[in-house]
Order: C-alpha cells, then sequence, then structure tokens
C-alpha cells in the first residue's frame, strides 16, 4: 500500500513529465485554465508543438535574420527585461540608439556637421517606420497649404504597385490617397516617368523602393530625383522623394557604394530601413532617419517626464523591448564596414551559384536582376502541365519553404518563386536546394498534368455533332472531390502495377 500511495497521481514529483496526466489531457485553447501545472510540464508540451513549425533556417520566403552570433545572443538575453521607453532608468541604452542612428544616417550620406546629431529614431521594423516617415511628409504638407490658404484635405503618394503592404495600411490609416504606377510584364518596378507624371500639387512624397519585394530590383531612385526636380522647377511645387530601402538599405552601401538612391540626392527627405533584415538582427528592430531636423515637424513630437526626466518621443507605440536595440549595436561596431560588405558579397555570390544552378536545369526562366537584393525570382518556362504553386508545396517535403506568388496589377498573370539569400544560406545549401528543385521537377514530370485536373475545377468539355460547341458543366464540391479521389486512386493504381511496388 505504501509503494501504491508513492506512485499516486497526487505525488508529481516522481512522474516523468511524459508519464504525468498533463501529457494525458488536451488543454484549453481558448479561456485560460482553472488550475496550474509545473512548469516543466507546461515548457515540455509548447515546445513539443513549437516542433510542428517549420525550420526558421530553412524559411526562403523570409529576408528577416534567423542567426546571430551566441555572443550577440548573451548580450539580447541580458537585456531581454529592459523597457526602451525607460530612457532615464536605462540611459546607456538610450544612448546606443542615438549611435545607431548617427551612424546609420552617415551610412546614409546625411548631410551632417562634424558635431552634429542626426535626426531619427529606432522602430519595431520598417512598417512603423514608414508610417511615421508617412506622418511627417502629410503633416509638412498640411502646414505649408494651410500657410498659402488652399485645400489640404486630399494628400496622395505617388509609389509603384508593388510597394509592401505597410504603404497600403498607411494610406488607409491614415486617410491618404494611394497613387500606383502599374506594373507590365518583364518590368516589375515603378517607372519613373510614369510616377513622376502622376505627381500632382496634392503629392506629398514620391516612394521609390531600394530592393523591391517582389525580384529584389532596386528602382531608379536618380531618376525619379532628377525627373522631380524639373517638374518641381515648371510647377513651383517642392515634392520631396522618401526611399523604403527595408532590405536594400544595409546592401546598397556595401555592394554598390557608387549608387546615389540616399541622402546625396536634394529631393530624399527620409528613409527607413530594416535592422532584422540585412542589419542582421533578429525579428524586431527598423529605422528611419531624416535629413535634417527641418524636415520632420516639431508637433509630432511628444514630450514626457513621468518616467523620470523629460523625454522626447516619436513612435507609434509605448513599450518595446531594448535587446534589438542593443543587437544592432553590436552588429555595427563588431563587422563595421568590412564585416558588413563581406557578408553582402557572400549573399551575392550564393545568389549567383543558385541562379546558375537553376538555369542550368532549362526549366525555368529568371525573373531577378543581378544588381539588387539577392534573392533569386524565376518562374517555370513551361506551366502549362504543373504550376509554381506546386512546385513550392512539394519542395516543403524536402523542409523547403519557397513562396509562390502571383505579380501585382497589370502583371497578375505572371506567377514566381523566390529564394531569399541571407546571412546564414551557405553555398552548400544553394546547391543542396538545386538538386532538391530537381528533383521536384521530376516527382511532377510524372504526375497527372492539370489538363486531367480541369474537371476537379467544375470545367468540363463536350462536342455536339463534330460542332466546336463548349459546354461547362457546374459541378457540386461532393462531385469535385470524389472524382479527384477516384482520378488519384486510379493513378496510384497504375503506378503500382507499372513499378510492381506494393
Amino acid at each position: 500500500m505504501v509503494l501504491s500511495h508513492a506512485a499516486s497521481e497526487s505525488d508529481v514529483s516522481v512522474h516523468s513529465t511524459f508519464a504525468s496526466r498533463y501529457v494525458r489531457t488536451s488543454l484549453p485553447r481558448f479561456k485560460m485554465p482553472e488550475n496550474s501545472i509545473p512548469k516543466e510540464a507546461a515548457y515540455q508540451i509548447i515546445n513539443d508543438e513549437l516542433m510542428l513549425d517549420g525550420n526558421p533556417r530553412l524559411n526562403l520566403a523570409s529576408f528577416v535574420t534567423t542567426w546571430m552570433e551566441p555572443e550577440c545572443d548573451k548580450l539580447i538575453m541580458a537585456s531581454i527585461n529592459k523597457n526602451y521607453v525607460d530612457m532615464d532608468e536605462y540611459p546607456v541604452t538610450t544612448e546606443l540608439q542615438n549611435r545607431c542612428v548617427n551612424m546609420i544616417a552617415h551610412l546614409f550620406n546625411a548631410p551632417l556637421g562634424e558635431s552634429e546629431t542626426a535626426v531619427g529614431v529606432g522602430t519595431v521594423g520598417s512598417s512603423e517606420a514608414i508610417m511615421l516617415a508617412g506622418l511627417a511628409f502629410k503633416r509638412k504638407w498640411q502646414n505649408k497649404r494651410k500657410a498659402e490658404g488652399k485645400p489640404f484635405d486630399k494628400p496622395n503618394i505617388v509609389t509603384g504597385a508593388n510597394v509592401q503592404v505597410c504603404w497600403e495600411k498607411f494610406a488607409r490609416y491614415f486617410e491618404v490617397e494611394l497613387k500606383e504606377v502599374k506594373l507590365r510584364e518583364g518590368y516589375y518596378v515603378m517607372d519613373p516617368e510614369q510616377a513622376v507624371e502622376m505627381v500632382d500639387e496634392n503629392t506629398i512624397c514620391v516612394a521609390a523602393i531600394l530592393g523591391s519585394t517582389l525580384n529584389g530590383e532596386f528602382e531608379d531612385v536618380k531618376l525619379v530625383n532628377d525627373l522631380l526636380v524639373q517638374k518641381n522647377k515648371e510647377t513651383g511645387w517642392d515634392t520631396p522623394i522618401h526611399v523604403d530601402a527595408a532590405s536594400g538599405g544595409f546592401i546598397a552601401p556595401f555592394l554598390y557604394p557608387e549608387l546615389e538612391w540616399d541622402f546625396r540626392l536634394p529631393l530624399v527627405k527620409s528613409i527607413n530601413v530594416s535592422g532584422h533584415k540585412y542589419g542582421l538582427v533578429y525579428a524586431g528592430i527598423g529605422w528611419v532617419v531624416w535629413r535634417n531636423k527641418e524636415d520632420l515637424p516639431e508637433e509630432l513630437i511628444f514630450h514626457i517626464n513621468y518616467l523620470g526626466a523629460d523625454q522626447p518621443t516619436f513612435t507609434l507605440n509605448f513599450s518595446k523591448g531594448s535587446s534589438q536595440v542593443i543587437a544592432q549595436y553590436y552588429q555595427l561596431i563588431r563587422l563595421g564596414h568590412e564585416g558588413y560588405r563581406n557578408v553582402m558579397e557572400n549573399c551575392r555570390e550564393n545568389m549567383i551559384v543558385l541562379r546558375e544552378g537553376l538555369e542550368k536545369t532549362e526549366r525555368f526562366n529568371i525573373v531577378s536582376k543581378d544588381e539588387g537584393v539577392p534573392l533569386v525570382a524565376f518562374s517555370l518556362k513551361d506551366n502549362s502541365s504543373h504550376t509554381e504553386f506546386e512546385v513550392s508545396d512539394m519542395l516543403r517535403r524536402y523542409g523547403w519553404i519557397v513562396p509562390a506568388y502571383t505579380m501585382p496589377p497589370n502583371a497578375q498573370h505572371i506567377t514566381v518563386l523566390r529564394v531569399v539569400i541571407r546571412e546564414d544560406f551557405s553555398r552548400t545549401l544553394a546547391e543542396r536546394l538545386v538538386i532538391d528543385i530537381e528533383k521536384v521537377m521530376r516527382e511532377l514530370d510524372e504526375l497527372p498534368s492539370r489538363v486531367i485536373h480541369k474537371i476537379s475545377l467544375g470545367e468540363e468539355k463536350s462536342e455536339a455533332n463534330g460542332d466546336n460547341l463548349m459546354v461547362t458543366v457546374k459541378k457540386s464540391d461532393m462531385e469535385k472531390q470524389r472524382e479527384i479521389i477516384n482520378g488519384w486512386k486510379k493513378f496510384v493504381s497504375d503506378r503500382k502495377k507499372t513499378s510492381g511496388i506494393c
């Protein structure tokens, strides 16, 4: 009896986690549980579920950093309990943020004096940075229109249709019309001439992208600047430029130092960049810098003193962690120009290895450009039998996460796959990916083509008395599902007969 009592369910100390009752019952998904559970069980249960996530290192859809040095990981963990907004309590952290802002501003050739402090702020990412930059443009435009006695209720921004969704969010949330330059097949970035043609007296800025999400291409910021200088001279307007350098801001200065896209151009008034992309920091850090103080209206800056001292703040949120700011400073001083240049050159070389490997298969068209963000965007030369979406889906069997997507208007009939080359994507992985893509293509060649699957879409062709009469028959969901299952059963059965494999 004593032994039985010692092993009872109530004495959790003698149970391993997997022998306890906590892994034998379903955990609440919608309501907080009434009772506590041991920390070991909570950890194990959550950790087990997280195993079903994809491997971040093999997530080739993302631009976001997935690896940092162990020394930086230690700094992150040591500062994870610091609230960045408590500037008076954590003055050194605030100083590190200011150093980052100044370093980035100088990297982007801001016209600063010898001892002049740069104007900028750390954000949770480029989305917040773009919101802040957009608000500054809108307020400055409104102030000017009010002073001139002109209407100020219909502001607009001119961009390409290839902009990231955060621009659409800004336009919708802050009531600004988004005027998009449509794309076309073979040209997947904003056309500078069309963009400047769309500018009017209500345009608060033209947004140029240094590193399109779609194919990594840099837009011609210098041409936009030159055309806009001429238009401003003819009209008397002073329409400025914002550069969304979320992806390319930490690439261009090291790979293409002669490329003019930054504050060297007079109409570029603000730039955002993602520290958590090619700034080489984990997710949660972005930056926005302005050309000078006059480009950030003072009325947008709040001053608070209830944390111990007067503190200026210009952010959309308040509390946030300090660890990513510290991690960014670590990377800037650890790597320096030399280190960042080496990392970016490695990324570009591995991009070339992958691109050449795909070209050798003779199955793909390369959509991305050599100059830009190190990524490879590609599409099937022949997608009549199988689609890029099928390639993406089958690559997941090998652990790779490679997105497939359609281009924006007016190139939405183009579908591409995209592989982003990050710091931790080695040449070995690039070669391995090519091998696995070749395997997938061979497997797809053995599968029924999309022509056979047309029935699954609810379409059926028929001819009447030799006439080319096309009849579309709409099928119910149950009929579609039944026909798909039967089709695959027949296909598997036929393969068994021919291969002799049970």
